[in-house]
């Protein structure tokens, strides 16, 4: 049976096939319909419609299409090219009744030219009538010539020898003719093609490859269109199911809500949904998931290969091939794992059936397609699953679905699915092939406060009338702009993000004419606020204050409520001290409210103070700043009195130094000195009076040099006793 669905054609005369080609319907007649029909074991392509739509706001759709068919069937779909990759992803076909999943076919990627040369009959480059019958050199024929054909009996039968054109007489002339050599029983025949009325092929294998020929240029019409024949293999009529993910267009959202002074904000939510596929859509369940499963493209469509390396073989004796057993511990483990997702399966289509038989006894019936998840698996095959319990089944496999909630006032059935939310449309949509439409999916009241949100970024003058409200419809809100009425008169226009169920959110529609802010920054402090030192180290914290007034005027008729954003600085390390509780933060601005009175002025001041902490290292600082911490007021006393100790030691430490600096001095001078008396001994001759003067100089100064050598030694010993001194006393320092 597997073989059936390679012959994808449906059984159809030659005849018409011919017309397709531009071959006259008197040049070709199909072979015996009995003996065609008992060969074509496939039956006609039988339709699917869409039934199901389910759209995603991440770039997919789900579709899903059913019907009825009997015994072996074929379904034929069309697809775009850019399509089949995700079709080969995702697609799942299910048989409810007891028959099986054949195969699928699709067609493949080769140009079409050589996918015609590969039949039995090349159609490649609109061959004539005369190219065709040549072809088949060789193949027995039957032909039935028109009346009144020169010297030809009305039908024949025999084997194509070959086409040739020959000079024929016409009237007063001669032309060109196409005349087919055939061996007959009586013998060799030249018969003129233009005198052939119909002609048969005797071979069935060589009709159906013509047949299929066919069928290949008819779906050439559409380049960009792919086939895709889906094979059902069964007996009896029974139900069967396909189902696929495609790229589809986001499906958006957009609002309106009407404002009056004494009812409740009334929310009017529409979807706008577009048809992207060449099909119309006749009474399709509808489904509008807002989430964002995780999408992606692979190419399984194209053929892949990998590069092998060439191995030369090396001439010793052969070797049987090696064999390796598996582990144990990874078969057991396999076993157990396939075992686990058999129970895990049985239990969540338990719990599916379970709500909904409940849901079916409250006249909700099963509210949700099986929908596989944008990055399902390739192509799988489920067989003999039951009837509709297998939508709430596949839906809690694979999308961990809670029963829906309906909403009353509601235009569609909303509910919550695992982390996504669905609207089910509660009425069956028709749309037609590329077009767009808009579903109501909510309406309803929810509860809400008019406000005047002023942020200084926004508008520095006036705050934006606003509205605060509350997302009490029991659906979520899929982000999407907002058109404001108060009462029958357009207000404004908005835009809201996603809301949950029971969030509360703020949106603005027009500038609060009426309300005027004028933000003013106060003046900074600073104080420092306390001194510590630990170890020699010493820290201050100083506290930084700032302050900022929003004087408020309301010049208009009607009282105020006002929603100050003032920024968040938390990531600064600023806090509010002695300024109201601000009834929302978010991680950008706190909201601060206030009740303006009619034509009343007012100041709101908000109040923020971080400290500041400051470290400084004595040993690698001067005295200056320990005398700037001696004279800190806020010091303790017993940080001053260590500190000025502190000071009394580094003064023996630096007396030593000085010393040590002046014999150091002394030391370059002589050098310096007695590089000067060197050089005079080299220019004064021996005899010179002034020559025995340099030596006694140069010899009384080598003494005095290493008196002051010795006497450096001493001092770098000291002064290395005094820094030691000093640096473990601001070691030791400590409040």
């Amino acid at each position: 049976m597997a073989s059936k669905w390679l012959k994808v054609a449906p059984v159809a005369g030659v005849v018409g096939l011919g017309v397709g080609l531009g071959i006259g319907a008197d040049k070709l007649v199909s072979a015996a319909p009995e003996a065609a029909a008992a060969k074509q074991d496939v039956k006609p392509a039988v339709s699917l419609p869409i039934t199901r739509v389910v759209m995603f706001n991440s770039g997919v759709g789900y579709f899903s299409r059913s019907g009825e068919v009997t015994d072996d069937a074929r379904v034929d779909l069309s697809f775009q090219e850019t399509d089949i990759n995700d079709l080969l992803k995702s697609m799942v076909l299910e048989d409810f009744g007891k028959g099986r999943i054949a195969a699928v076919s699709y067609d493949s990627r080769e140009p079409i030219s050589r996918t015609l040369s590969s039949y039995a009959i090349n159609l490649n480059g609109q061959p004539t009538f005369a190219g065709i019958v040549a072809q088949m050199r060789g193949e027995r024929i039957e032909v039935v010539t028109t009346p009144g054909a020169t010297n030809q009996p009305g039908k024949l039968s025999g084997v194509i020898v070959g086409v040739e054109t020959q000079k024929v007489p016409a009237g007063t002339t001669t032309v060109d003719a196409q005349v087919m050599n055939m061996w007959c029983a009586e013998g060799l025949r030249a018969i003129k093609l233009s005198e052939v009325q119909q002609l048969r092929f005797a071979n069935p294998v060589i009709e159906s490859e013509f047949r299929r020929a066919l069928d290949t240029l008819a779906l050439t019409h559409d380049s960009q269109k792919k086939s895709v024949s889906l094979h059902f293999a069964g007996d009896g009529p029974r139900k069967v199911q396909v189902g696929y993910v495609v790229e589809a267009p986001i499906w958006k959202t957009s609002y309106r809500m009407v404002l009056a002074d004494k009812e409740k904000p009334y929310l009017q939510g529409w979807a706008l949904v577009e048809n992207p596929t060449d099909e119309d859509w006749a009474g399709v369940k509808m489904a509008l998931i807002s989430g964002r499963p995780i999408s992606f493209k692979m190419d399984l469509y194209n053929p892949l290969y990998i590069s092998r390396p060439t191995v030369e073989p090396e001439l010793f004796a052969s070797l049987r091939p090696v064999t390796y057993r598996g582990g144990f511990a990874a078969k057991e483990n396999e076993v157990a794992a396939m075992e686990k997702q058999q129970r895990d399966m049985d239990r969540f289509a338990d719990k599916a059936d379970e709500q909904g038989k409940r849901r079916k006894s409250e006249g909700f019936g099963y509210a949700a397609p099986p929908m596989p998840t944008a990055a399902a698996p390739g192509l799988q095959l489920a067989n003999g699953r039951p009837g509709d319990a297998n939508y709430a089944k596949d839906l809690a496999k694979e999308l961990g679905s809670r029963p829906n909630l309906g909403v009353a006032g509601n235009a569609a059935t909303a509910g919550a699915l695992g982390d996504f939310f669905q609207y089910t449309i509660d009425h069956p949509v028709t749309l037609g092939r590329q077009k767009s439409a808009m579903l109501p999916i909510v309406g309803k009241d929810v509860e809400g406060q008019k406000v005047s949100i002023y942020n200084q970024s926004v508008q520095k003058t006036h705050p934006l009338l606003g509205l605060k409200f509350k997302n009490t419809s029991g659906a979520h809100l899929n982000q999407g702009p907002i058109t404001v009425l108060e009462g029958s008169v357009y207000a404004g226009d908005t835009r809201v993000l996603d809301v949950q169920p029971n969030e509360e959110r703020l949106v603005s529609y027009a500038i609060d004419l009426g309300t005027e802010v004028d933000p003013q920054v106060g003046p900074g402090t600073q104080k420092i606020t306390s001194v510590k030192a630990v170890r020699g180290i010493i820290t201050t914290k100083t506290r930084l204050t700032e302050e900022k007034k929003y004087r408020i005027v309301n010049r208009s008729q009607t009282d105020r409520t006002l929603l100050i954003e003032h920024a968040n600085r938390t990531n600064q390390q600023f806090k509010l001290v002695d300024t109201d509780k601000p009834v929302e933060d978010t991680p950008d601005v706190y909201r601060f409210q206030t009740p303006v009175k009619a034509q009343e002025t007012k100041t709101f001041v908000v109040k923020e103070e971080r400290e500041l902490a400051n470290t400084v290292t004595l040993t690698n600082n001067g005295d200056d700043t320990i005398r700037h911490f001696i004279n800190l007021a806020e010091a303790g006393p017993e940080l001053k009195a260590q500190l000025t100790q502190a000071l009394k030691v580094k003064e023996t430490w630096d007396l030593a130094r000085r010393e040590l600096a002046q014999v150091v001095s002394d030391l370059a001078r002589l050098n310096l000195d007695q590089e000067r008396i060197r050089k005079n001994l080299r220019e004064t001759p021996k005899e010179a009076e002034v020559y025995a003067t340099y030596l006694k100089k140069l010899s009384d100064q080598e003494k005095e040099i290493d008196a002051l050598t010795a006497k450096q030694k001493s001092l770098m010993t000291g002064e290395f006793a005094a820094r030691k001194k000093y640096d473990d006393f601001l070691a030791n320092i400590s409040d």
